[in-house]
């Protein structure tokens, strides 16, 4: 059996805005998140996860943020494509673990859909993925509420 796990991380900065996409899920928010896509820290950080443990590079190489047909795109373009060329090379993703890190807006609330929004487009059981967050205890770009940070972790296997 091969057994791969990857990491991810990314970070997005506040800007105008009335919410937050976070793991597929708009969540109100006094502010929006800047990006040149929706921003999505999350689902950034567990697509770059997957194509880590494959090996394969990060969201970057695969979708640039220079090529305008990337602009404002849902991030589950991205992570569909990371289960996709996983499938392709074997493996299935066996789970994720997503951490996010700011102050506001409150993850808690809002961790379940996250969970199922991430296994509707993952196609796992919503068993198989944590959604959970911490805050930097006011320290840091996070902690002054500048944006928001996230990591994931993912392990892939194939037989």
């Amino acid at each position: 059996m091969d057994i791969r796990l990857g990491n991810g991380f990314d970070v997005h900065r506040f800007g105008p805005g009335n919410h937050v996409t976070l793991c597929g899920v708009d969540v109100d928010h006094d502010q929006g998140l800047l990006g040149h896509s929706d921003a999505d820290v999350g689902m950034h950080a567990l697509t770059d996860a997957i194509y880590g443990a494959l090996a394969r590079g990060d969201i970057g190489q695969h979708f640039p943020p220079d090529q305008a047909q990337w602009k404002d795109a849902s991030s589950d373009i991205f992570l569909q494509h990371a289960m996709e060329l996983a499938t392709g090379m074997g493996f299935s993703v066996n789970n994720a673990d997503i951490t996010l890190i700011c102050e506001q807006p409150k993850i808690g609330p809002h961790a379940q859909a996250m969970r199922a929004r991430l296994a509707d487009i993952m196609g796992l059981d919503r068993d198989r993925i944590s959604v959970k967050a911490t805050t930097s205890e006011k320290l840091g770009f996070t902690g002054r509420g500048e944006g928001i940070a996230a990591l994931a972790t993912a392990t892939l296997v194939a037989p």
